[in-house]
């Protein structure tokens, strides 16, 4: 079984990780990494136990991350913005013996764990990487939506895997350098992003802070795939139709991804107008990392997220998790090397998802056509809604608003009636002069009459999370 990162067995000269003008090769990656371990076991701090990373936005946070995954500490990845509630509960449940951090003035106290400062020493020291295995890898936090956030345990098999999978799907390659502005403490920038750059044996250019003429300018400079999230993309499509500088760095990639949610077809139509190569989508969760994804070459087709990745099992089941009729709208149920361990300290709600089969019931709705290819609609919690007798997703409705030219974004969800059971409710950010009863009327008219919704709030804004997913539990 090979090590999750290749490239530190043999590293050599070619820059592997790039930010804010500072750059590390592989041999220096190594070497950093060695004298993180040095420094963990001089601390008494032994492979296997939970170690905190606060994902401070500077290089040597991707150092510890890296050094703990290759080496075999069981990663925490911590927010920097976390309040001491969220904190509270992360310490209790995780235990991490030992929280590592870049700033550590900035965090002093905040956990009981002892602290203790990542920083830019090398060390020649020979170590010996972990094979990437079924031990634990990563405990990843999930929103906490409906709850205190649970534990997701991740494998470092389970990881090599998945992106190994993501490899095939996009042609990537030791030549391909990531570009993106994503925290490190998602699966979307830590997993995808960081560990997938560095197990294609490529390169990450890691930004601060998201902005579209440092995205452009990084894409521009080399052979790039962009990883983003569809608010990005929105705004890198606002750019790219007044700045050409934004389009050129843009039209440079050689990869556009998409994910931590839907892309309205609206901005991938605006991009693939304005670059020409569309945006490919992906899905996945924490609990599974990707599932789904377009692959790299492909004809275009706005919506789908792609069919599953080789080796990934998915199939569409009802409330009884039997297999629905082909066409049909489901759960999502997926199983394969990529699924979880379970929840930490949590069998309860580990027995709730995974069943024993290995089926893990994601609580996402889809369709699926005769090819493959997945749709999302919505989450089974908060986006399923019996209206009057009829099943249906909220996705498919906010689709049809963003439709709309005055509507930027837009949130569906069901409230209780005493005479439908659910009434569709919509919430709605307006770019210009729009009605209430004229967005109910353009619904009517693009989907069946019972779709439509019954109200319409126009708001200024609506609540996100800090991977841009729309946070439906704090609506209104």
């Amino acid at each position: 079984m090979t090590a999750l990162f290749p490239v530190l067995e043999a590293p050599d000269g070619r820059v592997v990780l790039r930010f804010e003008g500072q750059t590390l090769s592989a041999r220096q990656l190594a070497r950093r990494c060695a004298a993180h371990l040095e420094r963990l076991r001089a601390a008494g701090v032994s492979p296997g136990a939970h170690v905190g990373v606060w994902t401070q936005p500077r290089l040597e946070t991707c150092v510890a991350l890296v050094a703990n995954a290759a080496a075999g500490f069981v990663t925490v990845p911590l927010d920097p913005k976390l309040g001491p509630r969220e904190l509270g509960h992360l310490a209790s449940d995780a235990r991490p013996v030992v929280t590592l951090a870049a700033e550590p003035e900035a965090v002093a106290g905040r956990l009981p764990a002892p602290l203790l400062a990542v920083d830019a020493a090398e060390s020649p020291a020979a170590v010996r990487w972990r094979a990437a295995d079924r031990a634990p890898l990563l405990v990843l936090y999930t929103s906490g939506t409906t709850g205190l956030p649970k534990g997701a345990v991740i494998a470092a098999s389970s990881v090599a895997f998945d992106l190994d999978a993501l490899a095939s799907a996009w042609a990537w390659t030791r030549d391909d350098t990531v570009v993106h502005a994503l925290p490190l403490f998602h699966v979307h920038g830590l997993c995808v992003g960081l560990f997938g750059a560095l197990r294609a044996g490529g390169a990450l250019h890691w930004l601060p802070k998201f902005e579209p003429h440092a995205v452009s300018a990084a894409l521009e400079a080399r052979r790039a795939m962009l990883f983003a999230v569809p608010t990005m993309y929105h705004r890198l499509a606002d750019a790219a139709a007044s700045e050409p500088a934004v389009a050129r760095g843009l039209r440079a990639a050689r990869l556009l991804v998409s994910g931590s949610a839907a892309l309205p077809q609206r901005d991938q139509a605006r991009l693939e107008a304005l670059l020409g190569p569309r945006v490919v989508e992906r899905y996945g969760l924490t609990e599974t990392l990707i599932n789904t994804a377009a692959r790299a070459g492909a004809p275009p087709s706005p919506g789908p997220v792609g069919a599953p990745l080789e080796g990934v099992e998915l199939r569409l089941v009802d409330d009884e998790r039997r297999p629905v009729v082909a066409g049909q709208m489901g759960e999502v149920a997926v199983r394969g090397p990529n699924v979880f361990l379970g929840y930490l300290n949590r069998p309860d709600a580990t027995a709730a998802v995974l069943d024993a089969e290995g089926w893990f019931y994601t609580g996402d709705l889809a369709t699926a056509d005769a090819d493959g290819q997945v749709r999302i609609v919505g989450r089974r919690a908060t986006d399923l809604i019996k209206c009057g007798g009829f099943k249906v997703g909220a996705g498919e409705v906010e689709a049809a608003l963003l439709e709309h030219p005055g509507v930027l974004e837009a949130a569906v969800v069901g409230r209780p009636d005493d005479d439908l059971g659910e009434r569709i409710v919509a919430f709605v950010v307006a770019t210009g002069e729009v009605t209430p009863e004229a967005l109910i009327d353009h619904v009517a008219r693009l989907t069946s009459p019972h779709k439509r919704p019954r109200a319409v709030h126009l708001v200024p804004e609506l609540p996100r999370n800090a991977m841009g997913k729309v946070l439906k539990s704090k609506l209104p």
